[in-house]
């Protein structure tokens, strides 16, 4: 194996785009030979493939090809040299397998502690996302220790950490940055409020969220900031790639590319450019254990080389994702990111956090939760911004709070017990060898 360590660029390193492609051209020579090593790319690196015009020339690394690979295939060092093994998380059928080096790592913790609020060893760090196959958790535990920081490893899928439990550590831990999806921090905020805490004044020691896993409009986010009085800070990656974007001091989202080659790609039309809007494509140059080239996240996203008040010199990135998508509704297209942007839109002072919505071919059906003294103003402002938006019927339900996030799930403490196999009498027996 290879140390990488020693050679890893950081920001700073580059003044412009010229040099930040020269930092990736310098690496690319090894990153295709660590890829020859890798059973799947053996054939397709036969003959002279050494350049970006060369590399241009592959056929693109798809989902179901890691799939098709499970789950060694894309090897390219012995098992030995495995660090760790995962999943990518919503896989149905044959799993995307991903698997790291130690030295692998140390790039993956380095790309995802970038964050304009930095992580240091005064934090308390609360990591509220699986701890399990896909990479989230590992992620921000690791990025958080290579700093120093202290860890609390709340997983978010556990029986063991219930919102109720959350909200305790927050506060009587101090925490001062912690890692989860949006909905998660707002979650949290009901639940502080079912304790008897406010969010934005009980919790002094917190300094920012940082967030990703789901699409996140401007509206959601603002409002998360209020609510918390703290920075939103968003990352986006994936299991197979570890962080591909980070959060500058100026809000944008700019794409690792001294870590990795992007480029965007149009399905529509085969075309492959290196900005606009399409799905992203990644060429992650410092992966040894499963090199991946020309690999197609299929996320939708807008890449603009536009550059930044931070200097950072690195292309920012809007990730679409399932926001991008809508549905039809009386012959226009409601997407959840634009009917998102109206809800939040809404005064705070109605303090609507949870809604969903049904799109039906002749109306758009939507639900939130407000107290009965400010749902009929909520419900008519949503009402006449959906119609000013799509210019569609709509039928605009307010609903107790508690409806679509019952209060035990914000306060209940879960009986989480170890198995066994011998009880008394008046036991239940049932739950012997089950851990609920």
């Amino acid at each position: 194996m290879t140390t990488i360590t020693s050679r890893l660029p950081q920001l700073g390193d580059w003044r412009d785009t010229s040099e930040l492609t020269a930092i990736q051209d310098a690496q690319l020579g090894r990153t295709l030979e660590w890829a020859r090593r890798s059973p799947f790319y053996r054939s397709r690196l036969a003959g002279s493939i050494r350049t970006r015009a060369d590399l241009a020339a592959l056929p693109l690394t798809t989902k179901q090809d890691l799939r098709d690979a499970y789950p060694f295939g894309m090897l390219a060092v012995g098992r030995a040299e495995l660090a760790t093994y995962h999943e990518s998380s919503g896989t149905a059928g044959t799993p995307t397998p991903s698997y790291y080096t130690a030295d692998d790592w140390i790039d993956l913790a380095e790309r995802y502690a970038r964050k304009w609020v930095g992580i240091s060893a005064e934090d308390i760090f609360l990591v509220r996302t699986p701890y399990a196959l896909m990479i989230t958790g590992h992620l921000a535990h690791a990025a958080a220790r290579l700093h120093g920081a202290t860890v609390v490893p709340g997983d978010n899928r556990s029986l063991a950490m219930p919102y109720s439990r959350v909200v305790r550590v927050l506060r009587d831990l101090g925490v001062t940055l912690t890692w989860s999806m949006p909905t998660e921090t707002l979650l949290w905020a009901a639940a502080a409020r079912a304790a008897g805490h406010r969010p934005g004044a009980d919790f002094p020691g917190l300094r920012a969220l940082f967030v990703g896993g789901e699409p996140l409009s401007p509206a959601r986010r603002r409002r998360i900031s209020a609510i918390w009085g703290v920075p939103v800070v968003e990352e986006y990656g994936s299991t197979e790639t570890g962080s591909l974007a980070g959060e500058c001091p100026q809000g944008q989202l700019h794409l690792w590319s001294d870590r990795a080659i992007f480029e965007v790609y149009q399905p529509q039309t085969g075309k492959i450019t290196p900005t606009g809007a399409g799905e992203l494509v990644v060429t992650p140059l410092f992966r040894e254990a499963m090199p991946l080239l020309r690999y197609n996240l299929g996320d939708n996203v807008e890449v603009r080389a536009d550059g930044c008040e931070c200097g950072w010199a690195l292309p920012t990135i809007r990730v679409l994702g399932r926001a991008a998508f809508g549905y039809p509704v009386a012959g226009a297209t409601v997407s959840q990111g634009r009917l998102e942007e109206l809800v939040f839109g809404l005064p705070e002072a109605y303090e609507v956090m949870f809604w969903r919505a049904r799109a039906e071919p002749d109306r758009l059906r939507v639900e939130f939760e407000a107290s009965a003294a400010a749902g009929p103003a909520a419900a008519e402002a949503l009402r006449a911004s959906i119609s000013a938006e799509f210019g569609v019927p709509s039928e605009v339900v307010a609903v107790p709070p508690g409806t679509l996030v019952p209060e035990h799930v914000l306060t209940g403490v879960h009986d989480v017990v170890k198995p066994r196999s011998l009880f008394g009498a008046d036991e239940d027996w049932d739950r012997g060898l089950l851990y609920y």
